[in-house]
């Protein structure tokens, strides 16, 4: 039977182990016995019996050996807080440094730079893992996005319009526009070391433009169309939408120029009894879950072998826009981290 190290079990079952190997010895059972059955040294279990017999059971309990968890660092506790806030809350470039992100010679710059120590990227490594910081791929926000803006439309707007739909017994829809072209394959492939993989693409470009809502009851509705959005493919889009829901829709949508425009808005004032729309703050995509339903769209269109035509493209985003249709949860999951709505 393999043996177990002591050292790698936890405090109450080494406490355990040494109370039934005096037990034994107290019992009659022979020191070369009772060290083996309980798997421990001769001299440690010698140890434990002259502990008992000098303060009895209480005596034998030890606690995990070692220098107590904290102490021995290089950073002071305030000093890995006020590290770990720095990280949380502002980017390398926020604070004069060089660097876009922060990496583990990233963070080690800024502990030299702050406090005069000196730390190995390995030693950095193992800092960054033990205060729960994970490499992660950094989600994109515009620099010219107004943190302010945002705040208000998600403190004051954002309440407003979920208070009036809830009033008005109306459905709140999530706007969108994406394209996808024919040729567009990303991510890693394997290969032998040495012989870079090749994909083969037409030379000749393809795309194809899709705009959609989502809600968070699961209801996904979308259109299909060539080339930019225009007010005419908008207007046409609302048209239908509004025909198919049976109630008052609220549509949030993003700023852009086409959503602003003249036919646009003379629509909406026409129908503001079946619709009304509402904009999110400039610059903020990442407030929509519309954008996890388009980024859904593009990962499964770049994993698959790129489409030879036109129509192929075509047939596969219709492929897969229905059939999220038929997924209510996968929808759903589009606002796990959005607006709470």
């Amino acid at each position: 039977m393999e043996k177990i190290d002591s050292r790698t079990l936890p405090v109450a079952a080494l406490n355990e182990r040494r109370r039934r190997a005096v037990k034994m010895r107290l019992d009659g059972v022979s020191l070369k016995d009772a060290a083996a059955q309980c798997e421990m040294s001769r001299t440690t279990l010698i140890a434990a019996v002259k502990a008992y017999r000098a303060g009895g059971w209480k005596a034998l309990d030890v606690e995990r050996p070692g220098r107590p968890q904290g102490t021995g660092r290089t950073l002071t506790a305030e000093q890995e807080r006020e590290v770990q806030r720095l990280i949380r809350d502002r980017t390398p470039d926020q604070l004069k440094m060089i660097y876009a992100l922060w990496s583990r010679q990233a963070v080690a710059e800024l502990i030299l730079n702050r406090y005069g120590i000196k730390l190995a990227v390995r030693t950095m490594g193992l800092y960054l893992e033990r205060w729960g910081f994970t490499p992660q791929k950094p989600m994109k926000k515009a620099y010219e996005q107004s943190p302010a803006a945002v705040k208000k439309w998600l403190d004051e707007d954002y309440p407003v319009i979920a208070a009036c739909a809830k009033a008005e017994g109306a459905e709140i829809h999530w706007g969108d526009e994406t394209g996808v072209r024919r040729d567009d394959v990303r991510g890693h492939s394997y290969a032998p070391q040495g012989q870079t993989p090749v994909i083969r693409v037409n030379n000749k470009r393809h795309g194809l433009s899709v705009i959609s809502t989502v809600t968070n009851k699961g209801q996904m509705r979308w259109q299909a169309f060539d080339g930019a959005l225009s007010a005419d493919i908008l207007i046409d889009f609302l048209r239908r939408l509004v025909k198919d829901a049976g109630r008052k829709i609220y549509l949030i949508l993003y700023n852009l120029r086409v959503h602003h425009s003249k036919p646009v808005k003379a629509w909406q004032a026409e129908h503001k009894h079946e619709i009304e729309v509402f904009y999110l703050p400039s610059y903020s995509p990442e407030l929509s879950p519309n954008e996890m339903a388009n980024a859904d769209l593009k990962q499964v269109g770049t994993k698959l072998a790129p489409t030879r035509s036109k129509l192929q493209l075509v047939k596969a985003s219709r492929q897969h826009l229905l059939s999220v249709q038929r997924q209510p949860e996968r929808v759903k999951s589009y606002f796990e981290h959005a607006p709470d709505q």
